[in-house]
C-alpha cells in the first residue's frame, strides 16, 4: 500500500499522453524539417536499415530496394527484416519508438548499424501524404503472416492480417497517396532527382521505377574520390566534374580529406573566386551513404572559408531532423583534423609546388593570413610568399624587410593611400595593415624574423625622414610660419615646413595613435557636462600633437607665403588644413567643420572683395619666397 493510499488518499490515475497528429506533422514540415523533400530520405533510411537488419540475421539473404512513382502514387519495396502484427503495433503506431533501439546499448549500436535513430520514421512521409500504406512480412518469424497498417493523416490507423499471397517473401512495401498540392513532391521525375541526391552512396543497390516502367540506378558507388583512376590527371579531371554537378563551379584544386581513425573520407574543393572569411560555407555531408545536409556550416575551422567539402562518416552524429551535425566533442576533434589535413597541404605546396601555391595565394591569400594568425610555423612557411601593400608596391614581407631596416605601418588604408607615395619618394617603409589580418601578422613578425623592427607610422617618423629647409628660408618665412601655427593651434595641430616629393601635394596632415585620442578626449571633454569635463581634463597626456607638414617645394605654398594680408593668410593655411584633412578622411569633429566652412567663405569674400590685394602684390617688408635652389645657395655660398 503507498503512503498515501495509507493516509486515505487515494492514488493518482495513470494516463497517457494524447497526441494531435495533425499538429505534429505541421509541426515536422514546419520547423523540424527544411523541406517536404525529406520524406524520400526517410522512405529510404527505413528501407536500409530493414536491409541492414535482414544481413545481420540472415547474411546470405539476397537484399534489394526499389523505388517507383506512378500516377502520383510513390512506394517503395524492400526485402529487409519485416514486421509482425505486434511490431506493428508497438513500432508503427507508437510516436518516438524505433526498431533500432534495445538494451542497454541499443541507442548506440543504432548509431553505428543504422541511419534512423529518433523513432519519428514514416511520420515524416504525413508532410506529403494523406494516407500511408504499408505491407511487411517478417524475416524472423517465417510462419508469420503479412500484415498490412493503414495510417491516415487525421490520426487514425488500421492493423489487419493478410492472405499469405499479399506477399510471399520477408520484407516491406510502403504506398504514399498524396495529400492535395503535393503533387510537385511525388512527380517520377522530382522523385527520382531526390532518390539519387539522398541516396547516390548508398551501400545497397537501389533501383527506380518510373510510371513507364523503366528500371534505372540510383546509387552510384563507390565515391568519386574513392574509385580508381589510370592517371592523377585523370582523377582530378573526374573531380572537378563532380565539383562542377554538386557545387556548381570548377575548382582551383582539390584537397583529399581522409581520416580512417574518425570514419571520414572525402576531398575539398578550393574556390576559384575569392570569398568573404565571414561568409559561413556550406559543406555536403553523408552519414553512411545517405545525404545528411548540403550546408553544413560547423564541419570545417572558419579559416578554412575558401574551400567547399563533401564527405562521407560513419562516426559523427546528426541532429533530430538529421539535417546538419550534432556538434560535440568528437566533431570539434574531425574539424581539427580536417583543418590540419588542408594545413598539410598549403605546407606541400610550399615544399614543391611554388606555382600551385602562388596560383592559390593570388586568390585565397586572406584564408592563409586567417591561419598564419594562430600558427607561427606556417607564418614562417608563407612569409615569402604572402602579399601585402607596402610603400614599394605589393611585395612579400621578406623582400620589404630586405630593403628596410624598420617597418612602419599604417592601421587604415585612407591613412596609407595618403602617406604611401611621400613615403615611397623618401625611402621610408610603410605597410598597409588596413586590410583583414594584416595588423596581426605584422604584430608576429619579430617572433618569426628576428631583428626585424616592426612600428606604428607616427608623424614624427615621417616628418624626420623629409628633407628640412634651409635656415635662411625658414627665417624668411617666419612671420607666415607663426600665424599658421597660430591659426591651427586651438584645433590641437602644429606646423612644420618641409621640402618633399611629390611637388603636387601642398601640405601632409600627419597624426598618430596617441595624438588622435587625445583629439577624442577634447571633443569628448567639451560636450561632456562638469563633472565628466573635470574627469576627462585630469586624463590630458603629454601625447604629440597632430602636424600639419607644409611642402616647401610646391608652388602654392610659396605664394601663400608671400600673402601681404595676414587674415588673408590664415584663411588659406585653414583651408590647407582642411583639404589635408579630408584627403586622410579621417572623421570631421565640429571644430573642424566650423574651419572648413569658414575658410571657404572667407576665402570666396576675398576673391569678390574689389580692394581686397592680390597675392601677386606682395608688400615691401614682406620677404619674397626663395626657390629650394636659392635656399640651398643661401644655407652653402660655395
Amino acid at each position: 500500500m503507498t503512503s498515501t493510499a495509507r493516509a486515505g488518499i487515494p492514488d493518482p490515475a495513470v494516463n497517457t499522453f494524447q497526441v494531435d497528429l495533425r499538429g505534429l506533422v505541421d509541426l515536422l514540415s514546419h520547423h523540424l524539417y527544411s523541406s517536404p523533400r525529406v520524406y524520400v530520405r526517410e522512405l529510404l533510411q527505413n528501407a536500409v536499415d530493414a536491409v541492414t537488419a535482414r544481413r545481420a540475421h540472415d547474411p546470405a539473404a539476397v537484399v534489394r530496394i526499389r523505388l517507383a512513382a506512378d500516377g502520383g502514387q510513390v512506394s517503395i519495396e524492400d526485402s529487409g527484416i519485416g514486421l509482425t502484427a505486434d511490431e506493428v503495433h508497438t513500432l508503427l503506431a507508437t510516436i518516438g519508438r524505433s526498431s533500432k533501439r534495445g538494451g542497454e546499448h541499443g541507442l548506440e549500436s543504432a548509431r553505428r548499424e543504422f541511419l534512423g535513430q529518433f523513432g519519428i520514421g514514416l511520420l515524416a512521409c504525413f508532410v506529403v501524404a494523406r494516407q500511408i500504406r504499408v505491407v511487411t512480412r517478417s524475416a524472423r518469424t517465417p510462419d508469420a503472416p503479412p500484415v498490412e497498417w493503414l495510417a491516415s493523416d487525421d490520426g487514425s490507423y488500421t492493423v489487419r492480417v493478410l492472405p499469405d499471397e499479399a506477399r510471399p517473401e520477408p520484407g516491406t512495401t510502403v504506398h504514399l497517396e498524396p495529400r492535395p498540392g503535393a503533387e510537385e513532391w511525388t512527380a517520377p521525375a522530382r522523385v527520382e532527382e531526390l532518390a539519387r541526391d539522398f541516396g547516390s552512396l548508398l551501400p545497397y543497390d537501389i533501383t527506380f521505377a518510373d510510371d513507364a516502367g523503366n528500371e534505372r540506378p540510383v546509387t552510384d558507388r563507390p565515391a568519386v574520390w574513392d574509385r580508381p583512376h589510370p592517371t592523377p590527371g585523370a582523377r582530378r579531371v573526374a573531380l572537378a566534374g563532380h565539383c562542377a554537378r554538386v557545387f556548381g563551379f570548377s575548382p582551383l584544386d582539390t584537397i583529399d580529406l581522409d581520416l580512417p581513425v574518425a570514419g571520414v573520407r572525402g576531398v575539398a574543393y578550393v574556390l576559384p573566386e575569392a570569398t568573404s572569411p565571414a561568409h559561413r560555407a556550406g559543406h555536403r555531408v553523408h552519414l553512411k551513404g545517405m545525404l545528411l545536409t548540403d550546408h553544413a556550416d560547423n564541419l570545417l575551422p572558419e579559416w578554412a572559408f575558401f574551400v567547399r567539402a563533401v564527405l562521407d562518416t560513419d562516426t559523427l552524429r546528426p541532429t533530430a531532423s538529421r539535417e546538419n551535425l550534432y556538434d560535440d566533442e568528437t566533431l570539434a576533434a574531425v574539424r581539427d583534423a580536417l583543418g590540419a589535413r588542408i594545413r598539410d597541404w598549403l605546407t606541400g605546396l610550399a615544399a614543391g609546388e611554388p606555382e600551385r601555391l602562388a596560383a592559390f595565394l593570388s586568390v585565397h591569400h586572406l584564408g592563409v593570413k586567417s591561419l598564419a594568425r594562430h600558427d607561427a610555423e606556417l607564418l614562417d612557411l608563407m612569409l615569402p610568399w604572402l602579399p601585402f601593400e607596402t610603400s614599394d608596391g605589393q611585395v612579400g614581407l621578406d623582400e620589404f624587410a630586405a630593403a628596410h631596416g624598420e617597418i612602419h605601418f599604417t592601421r587604415t588604408v585612407e591613412e596609407f593611400r595618403q602617406i604611401a607615395p611621400i613615403a615611397a619618394a623618401h625611402g621610408l617603409g610603410v605597410v598597409n595593415a588596413g586590410y583583414t589580418y594584416d595588423a596581426d601578422l605584422l604584430a608576429l613578425l619579430p617572433a618569426v624574423r628576428p631583428g626585424i623592427r616592426v612600428t606604428e607610422l607616427d608623424a614624427g617618423a615621417v616628418t624626420d625622414r623629409l628633407d628640412a629647409v634651409g635656415t635662411t628660408a625658414e627665417l624668411a618665412l617666419a612671420s607666415f610660419l607663426a600665424t599658421a601655427r597660430a591659426r591651427l593651434s586651438p584645433l590641437g595641430c602644429d606646423v612644420a615646413l618641409r621640402a618633399f616629393q611629390p611637388v603636387t601635394v601642398p601640405a601632409l596632415f600627419l597624426d598618430d595613435r596617441q595624438a588622435r585620442h587625445e583629439r577624442d578626449r577634447v571633443t569628448a571633454q567639451e560636450g561632456a557636462d562638469a563633472l565628466w569635463g573635470d574627469i576627462l581634463g585630469a586624463l590630458r597626456g603629454a601625447a604629440p600633437r597632430a602636424r600639419l607638414v607644409l611642402n616647401h617645394n610646391n608652388p602654392l605654398i610659396r605664394r601663400i607665403a608671400a600673402l601681404p594680408d595676414t587674415e588673408l593668410t590664415g584663411l588659406a593655411v585653414e583651408s590647407l588644413y582642411g583639404q589635408a584633412l579630408l584627403m586622410s578622411q579621417r572623421p570631421l569633429r565640429p571644430h573642424d567643420t566650423t574651419l572648413l566652412n569658414r575658410a571657404f567663405l572667407g576665402l570666396l569674400e576675398w576673391a569678390t572683395h574689389p580692394s581686397t590685394p592680390r597675392a601677386d602684390t606682395p608688400r615691401a617688408d614682406t620677404p619674397q619666397a626663395t626657390t629650394p635652389e636659392q635656399a640651398a645657395s643661401e644655407e652653402d655660398p660655395k
